[in-house]
């Protein structure tokens, strides 16, 4: 989906500020659209009345945009009530929050609430989640919170307590006591977050283990299982891990299909327990069991170990106790290990730090957290099967200061995780988007480039090849990959597979000792000659030229017009047959005026006019470099270079660089369809940064690098440039 600098631009500033201010933390989440919990409930006891909440409306829109949409026979019979209006004694929670208080509805989400129940076995991060000071009778005003994790920050979503019914039953999420609404009220603020509830379809439950602890996630394949895995699990469970697992299904037509044990292919189960028992015809060995449940809330395993099988009259009542075995239809069932691990395919554990599960010792780790965006025709470069383009993708210099504490461990080696996460493409959805292939890879910095932060050329990247990289590119909201590598600096490269793919992520580098990771600014040295200026009291040829056809359409006033600007520079263009140029538009000639008019009379006269010629034979040295193939346009990802060069060289003077997100701008606003910039739009772009430079000089008078500025202030500058 395009972004418009506009929106995406002002909206990360204002996140920025936001997190300089020390909002996004657990302690003061962000308002999600801008909504003040405490404040709107306050304001419905006051009124006495009861929160409706109009950024997400009972209404289709909030259902859906395709099966759940307007032209969907499933919404017609949908009526939205409030928990007070399908229950007599509606409750929040009864009796604690448990993993049999989630029972899937008629939406696709098995994920989603797969991921719930495993959070219900940690209640410190439940009550994050869900906020415990919440009810249907102490100062209720149908308006309830919760908190998720959303790509690097905390937001705490609102909404009103009116629910989708059909025939007064909850059409989605609901629990085993019917009076019990925390789990239905918790997947309505989670279908918000992502636009709507036909959002939430289909899903990877890591994806939302990360969003209820902003933890980071490893898959295990069963068949390649470490064989420690047993271990592993346990250990993830002591230590508050989240954990799914999942039967893969090569056909796509028979997801969530039941087979013969009872087991659904295409379907996320939660991982809810792990434990050891002594049947007594085992004397000198235990058995090793794993308990599971199935989001649906019904529907088990029948082999061994399920709820009525013989294997449960070997072991002691102390021992059922323990393992809190129940013969119920409820979804939850135990199987051996053995069983579990040739009938699953794999398993994910969201960690709530990337500690090494296969280590017995805790570590504190350190994470850095880095924003970015793949912008067609300039930073989505594709992965490094695109040389060409390979090296215009998000660049971040990686530095691992110190090796692992490991005195058992001969290697000096620091372990790091790094996860990639691409950003809102489930909100996307409805407008036709969907998961990006996504991948990364890590090169090794050369010594004599240590410290510097110049953006790696495509010479770099055909020459060099990756000293670690992602087991393979795939299409998950995250990939993620544990690593060691010795100290020293190094750059990740995260791109989608295909190039010209554009979208947001985020990149986690999560670290056992101290590191730094920073996104690169494109910046090169200028390696070519510019044509100079004539020396003062010469008048070339050209100038004389020149002269003679201002004199022409200036008149006695010797003064022109953007319209006469137009066509006088249109007039010398067509006699330098090299500029390999159609001529500028008017719109391109009113930004050179705005520029070059020193006198404040809207006009150029002869001097100004002549500086302005001499920029543009300056600009067109840079432009031709780049134009390597005489095309009369400049491909926009070599148009990075391109303005990077003619910055250094002519607009800014003290050592000020543009930064990726300006290139993003710059491409976004002044690349043609096929992504390329012709000379007009080259000059167009180099005429605003440098009017922008000027304007912002003018303003800031103290040198200093930062002005403030009003509103009408802000507008002079804006339209000056």
């Amino acid at each position: 989906m395009p972004y418009t600098p506009s929106g995406f631009f002002c909206d990360r500033l204002i996140r920025e500020r936001e997190r300089r201010d020390g909002e996004g933390s657990l302690s003061k989440p962000l308002r999600f659209s801008g909504q003040d919990f405490t404040l709107l409930k306050q304001e419905c006891i006051q009124k006495k009345s009861l929160f409706e909440d109009d950024t997400f409306p009972a209404s289709v829109e909030s259902l859906g945009y395709k099966e759940l949409g307007h032209k969907s026979n499933k919404v017609k019979n949908i009526v939205w009530k409030r928990p007070k209006d399908i229950s007599d004694n509606p409750q929040f929670i009864v009796g604690g929050a448990s993993r049999t208080d989630i029972c899937q509805g008629d939406l696709g989400d098995c994920w989603l609430l797969a991921a719930i129940a495993s959070l219900t076995l940690n209640e410190k991060l439940l009550y994050r989640v869900v906020p415990q000071d919440q009810s249907f009778s102490d100062n209720y005003a149908g308006i309830f919170h919760f908190q998720f994790w959303r790509y690097g920050d905390w937001v705490d979503v609102v909404i009103d307590d009116r629910i989708p019914t059909f025939n007064g039953q909850l059409v989605f999420t609901k629990s085993a006591e019917r009076n019990e609404f925390w789990s239905a009220l918790l997947e309505k603020a989670y279908a918000k977050l992502h636009g709507s509830y036909e959002a939430l379809k289909g899903g990877n439950t890591t994806e939302a283990m990360e969003d209820f602890t902003g933890g980071v996630t490893e898959f295990y394949e069963l068949k390649e299982a470490p064989k420690e895995l047993y271990k592993i699990m346990n250990k993830a469970l002591e230590r508050g891990s989240l954990m799914g697992c999942s039967i893969d299904s090569l056909v796509p037509a028979r997801f969530e299909t039941r087979t013969v044990t009872g087991l659904v292919k295409g379907h996320a189960y939660s991982v809810t327990a792990v434990e050891e028992c002594k049947p007594s015809q085992h004397k000198d060995s235990k058995v090793r069991l794993v308990r599971l449940r199935n989001p649906w809330g019904q529907v088990e395993w029948n082999g061994p170990w399920s709820d009525n099988s013989k294997e449960w009259t070997t072991i002691p009542k102390a021992e059922k106790e323990k393992l809190q075995h129940q013969n119920a239809e409820d979804g939850e069932f135990w199987m051996s290990f053995e069983d579990f691990k040739k009938n699953y395919t794999k398993i994910e554990i969201c960690n709530l730090t990337p500690d090494a599960l296969e280590d017995d010792k805790i570590h504190k780790w350190t994470v850095s957290v880095n924003e970015g965006r793949w912008v067609r025709g300039c930073s989505a470069g594709g992965c490094r099967n695109y040389p060409d383009t390979f090296w215009t993708n998000p660049q971040y210099r990686l530095r691992l200061l110190e090796e692992d504490d490991d005195p058992e461990d001969n290697e000096m080696a620091c372990s790091f995780v790094v996860a990639l996460m691409q950003k809102n493409r489930r909100k996307e959805r409805k407008m036709g988007a969907n998961l990006f292939t996504i991948g990364f890879a890590i090169y090794e910095v050369p010594k004599e480039m240590h410290g510097n932060k110049q953006h790696m050329q495509k010479e770099f990247f055909l020459f060099n090849s990756s000293k670690a990289r992602c087991k393979s590119y795939i299409n998950l909201r995250e990939v993620t990959q544990r690593f060691r590598l010795s100290p020293g600096e190094y750059v990740i490269v995260p791109s989608t597979y295909e190039p010209h793919q554009e979208g947001e992520f985020i990149l986690r580098v999560f670290s056992e000792k101290r590191n730094t990771s920073e996104e690169i600014e494109n910046r090169i040295e200028a390696d070519h000659p510019v044509p100079a200026p004539a020396s003062a009291g010469e008048e070339s040829e050209e100038d004389q030229q020149f002269r003679t056809i201002f004199q022409q359409i200036a008149g006695d006033e010797m003064e022109i017009s953007a319209n006469e600007l137009k066509n006088v520079l249109n007039r010398v263009v067509s006699k330098h047959k090299e500029m390999n140029t159609e001529g500028f538009s008017l719109e391109s000639c009113r930004s050179m005026i705005a520029l070059m008019d020193m006198d404040g009379t809207g006009r150029l006269n002869l001097q100004e006019f002549r500086h302005l010629w001499n920029k543009i034979k300056q600009w067109q040295g840079i432009f031709k470099h780049y134009d390597s193939e005489q095309t009369g346009s400049v491909n926009s990802y070599e148009m990075r270079n391109a303005v990077n060069d003619a910055v250094i060289r002519f607009v800014s003077h003290s050592g000020f660089r543009l930064n990726n997100q300006l290139y993003d701008i710059i491409t976004m606003r002044y690349a043609n369809e096929n992504m390329n910039i012709d000379f007009d739009s080259f000059v167009s772009c180099l005429v605003r940064l440098e009017g922008m430079f000027r304007a912002f000089q003018a303003f800031d008078q103290d040198g200093d690098g930062t002005i403030r500025l009003s509103v009408l202030e802000w507008l002079q500058l804006t339209m000056y440039a």
